[in-house]
């Protein structure tokens, strides 16, 4: 598993007031989205393409154009959603599924309750969004359920990561024979001892979406 911790001043600058306590939801919203787009220019320079001639008001030129099929977008429910948009932004193209995970607070294993994806992904190309990867039991658990469809190149963006989490998903995937790459704004130090990562920024979905029930 390659992983690339995103080096860029604006994105510093951003996860910075994503992690202040006083940011409000609005706020964390507006950020989360700008934050995404530039992590999304970061992992995309893989994204498959493929020649196209076109007429410029000059003369004919060649380019590139997205590959068919076209990519995927996995945001996972709920805290992926505030990702989706800015991922969009970047590859309006691209097709969306959707994943429901869960993480039980207690064995901190995750449980899937809903999933809105093509029976059959051989050959596509998967992004999918999660805030954070803490302990790294739903990210890989997404991952395998992709794969397991037929994915065969999947990268996971978050915003932030641990060590932990990503120790765990390098061991839980190293039997899968499909790249998969990490991007995130940044790595922090640790879990504490209920799984979240410090020194983190909370739970992303509570300051996304606000605490529902």
């Amino acid at each position: 598993m390659q992983v690339h911790v995103a080096d860029h001043p604006l994105i510093s600058h951003k996860l910075t007031v994503l992690r202040d306590e006083r940011t409000d939801s609005p706020t964390f919203r507006r950020l989360a989205d700008e934050l995404v787009t530039l992590l999304a220019y970061e992992a995309t320079r893989d994204v498959r393409v493929e020649e196209v001639d076109v007429m410029t008001p000059v003369a004919p030129a060649t380019g590139v154009r997205l590959s068919d099929p076209p990519p995927l977008v996995v945001p996972i429910l709920r805290a992926g959603l505030g990702m989706l948009e800015g991922m969009q932004r970047l590859l309006p193209t691209a097709e969306v599924g959707f994943l429901g995970m869960v993480r039980n607070e207690e064995t901190l294993e995750a449980v899937t309750y809903a999933e809105r994806l093509p029976d059959d992904l051989t050959g596509r190309q998967c992004y999918v969004l999660d805030p954070m990867l803490a302990t790294g039991g739903t990210l890989a658990a997404a991952i395998e359920f992709l794969v397991s469809r037929g994915a065969d190149d999947i990268t996971a963006i978050t915003l932030l990561a641990a060590p932990e989490g990503i120790a765990r998903l390098e061991s839980e995937l190293a039997a899968i024979d499909v790249p998969v790459t990490l991007v995130t704004a940044g790595l922090d130090e640790k879990l504490n001892e209920l799984g979240y990562i410090v020194p983190g920024l909370g739970d992303a979905g509570d300051r996304l979406y606000g605490v529902v029930g």
